[in-house]
């Protein structure tokens, strides 16, 4: 018996004598160009000329460096204001919070069944 090794199975199947000493090969017919993307949105707007590229948002990066940067004795994550405490806190609420409801769960679990 002939064996080949199935694409579909990933495992050796019996073949005919002919389909086992033919070479496995990629089908053709598949498109030499690659597809379009689905997702592709531009960053960068081209400019009219073609040489300068400008982009759609101002930079914000030395703003945020000297934010990051001042000597406040503020940690790192709170140094950007009220948003940043309102994670920190809401992160730190939902950890307790977590925290006590598997206690009670472990304690639950823990007490005898009363059923006979």
């Amino acid at each position: 018996m002939y064996y080949k090794f199935s694409g579909f199975t990933q495992k050796l199947t019996g073949s005919p004598a002919p389909a086992a000493y033919g070479p496995q090969v990629l089908k053709p017919g598949l498109p030499p160009e690659s597809p379009t993307m689905i997702f592709a949105t531009p960053t960068k707007l081209a400019s009219e000329d073609g040489s300068r590229v400008e982009y759609m948002r101002k930079n914000r990066v030395p703003h945020l460096q000297r934010v990051f940067q001042v000597a406040d004795h503020f940690p790192v994550h709170l140094k950007h204001g009220y948003p940043d405490r309102l994670l920190y806190r809401t992160t730190m609420a939902l950890t307790v919070g977590g925290v006590l409801y598997c206690l009670v769960a472990i304690y639950i679990a823990a007490q005898p069944s009363t059923n006979k």
